[in-house]
């Protein structure tokens, strides 16, 4: 007798790196429980997928997830940076042919990144059920909640501005922000857009209460009070993490040369830079960056995308590599779950984006944080301030990181027992968290034996 076909499930990321990877790290582990993923990427997202795959070590998407994509509504010269912009097109652009392919391969489930809440309009339309993942801490979770209330306390007008700059704390054991570092003050590239992205908030909130349940990258120990601000018993699965054989959700090729290059380094002697997919650097901070890992007199490994620097002449990095020779390595993209975990690494110099911060409590290793938007101040807060795993980089009265500061932190990190001792005490639990009888390995077979419900 044949065995009964695989629940298919479609997973529905925002279009940017940061939301499509941990999605893609989830649907790993529905697979490896039974279910086949309909992964859903914008038509232009899709196809850098492909090229990194092409370009990198692995040339293949692991059985069990198809890869499907719809346009998102921009042109071909689109910003996509522009988040506001991205996401206030994409409803009209998918929503026909998202409800086309549930009808077609019989999906129940859809898990659809909170940024995506809109889809909960095909509940109604055809019947699907809907698990609403968040890319971010359950924090930040909890503070969207909370915008409508924000803007009637005159904290943040109805664009995101700040209207009064308030200390914000949600209890006792998550971080204290300035109002001036809320997420939302620091993202957009215009007000206008800046209105569009707080406006989708708000409007995607009670979307929220109609889910049929909330996922959540990140795990008891850490989170604990901030998953029980959220508006529902949430599945807490994280930290999430891709098999090492697979890089199936990046936009760039990954660089398998830092690997044999971190072989070849003394254990815990390694600065590892990294800050993403979105933040970009002006010429000041670049050059500032680049002479403090000179000065820190360490080796360095230093990730410099394509779309890294503004106003930077063509043969910049070419000359910094030269002189630098073998004491630091630049790549365009790295695998950075494979770096982290590496025995040479001793500390990563971060934006403390969500996915970022949880790679490296995974792999305990001690953070220098340097935030520039969005969730990163929040996380940051929860490194330094919470957690005791890292140190905040500071900028002078310019806005500007200066390379004193970068080689006087470092210096200052590497020597700093107790930082190294309680992130080694949170990779131990977040370690224990997915192994079996984990908290979010638990709360993962509560989300598959859902998904399996037909």
């Amino acid at each position: 007798m044949a065995a009964p076909p695989r629940p298919h499930v479609m997973v529905l990321p925002f279009p940017a790196q940061g939301h499509v990877m941990p999605l893609m790290e989830l649907s790993h582990r529905l697979v490896e429980h039974g279910l086949e993923v309909e992964f859903v990427n914008t038509d232009f997202n899709k196809e850098r997928v492909l090229k990194a795959l092409a370009g990198g070590e692995t040339v293949s998407v692991p059985a069990g997830i198809h890869m499907v994509s719809f346009p998102d509504g921009m042109g071909p010269d689109g910003d996509r940076t522009d988040i506001g912009k991205l996401g206030e097109g994409l409803p009209a652009a998918m929503l026909g042919g998202l409800e086309e392919l549930i009808t077609s391969k019989k999906i129940r489930w859809v898990i659809a990144d909170v940024s995506m809440g809109w889809v909960q309009e095909l509940a109604a339309t055809v019947g699907v059920r809907v698990a609403l993942f968040s890319t971010f801490s359950a924090v930040i979770f909890a503070l969207r909640m909370r915008v409508p209330k924000m803007i009637e306390d005159d904290i943040i007008d109805e664009s995101g501005s700040v209207m009064t700059n308030e200390r914000i704390q949600l209890s006792p054991k998550m971080p204290v922000m300035d109002a001036a570092e809320l997420p939302w003050a620091r993202l957009g590239k215009s007000p206008e857009s800046r209105r569009v992205i707080i406006q989708g908030v708000i409007k995607n909130n009670p979307a929220i209460a109609l889910a049929d349940t909330i996922v959540c990258n990140t795990f008891q120990e850490i989170e604990s009070e901030a998953l029980g601000l959220l508006p529902m018993a949430p599945l807490a699965v994280g930290p999430l993490e891709a098999p090492k054989s697979t890089s199936a959700g990046h936009f760039w090729p990954e660089d398998p040369a830092c690997l044999a290059w971190l072989n070849a380094q003394a254990p815990g002697s390694v600065v590892y830079v990294a800050f993403g997919s979105l933040t970009v650097f002006d010429v000041t901070r670049l050059q500032e960056l680049a002479e403090g890992l000179v000065l820190c007199g360490r080796p360095f490994l230093w990730v410099v995308r394509a779309n890294f620097a503004e106003g930077v002449g063509d043969g910049w990095l070419d000359a910094f590599m030269r002189r630098i020779g073998d004491t630091g390595l630049v790549v365009g993209w790295a695998p950075q779950q494979r770096v982290l975990s590496h025995p040479s690494v001793a500390c990563f110099v971060t934006h403390c984006g969500w996915n970022s911060t949880m790679e490296g409590v995974r792999h305990g290793v001690p953070f220098l944080c340097w935030p520039h938007f969005a969730d990163q101040f929040y996380n940051q807060s929860y490194v330094c301030d919470v957690w005791g795993t890292g140190l905040k980089l500071r900028p002078d009265q310019r806005g500007v990181v200066t390379k004193e500061e970068i080689r006087s932190k470092v210096s200052r990190l590497m020597g700093d027992e107790g930082i190294k001792a309680r992130a080694l005490f949170l990779k131990s639990a977040a370690c224990a968290s997915v192994a079996d009888g984990g908290s979010s390995h638990q709360d993962l077979l509560k989300l598959v034996n859902l998904l399996k419900e037909q």
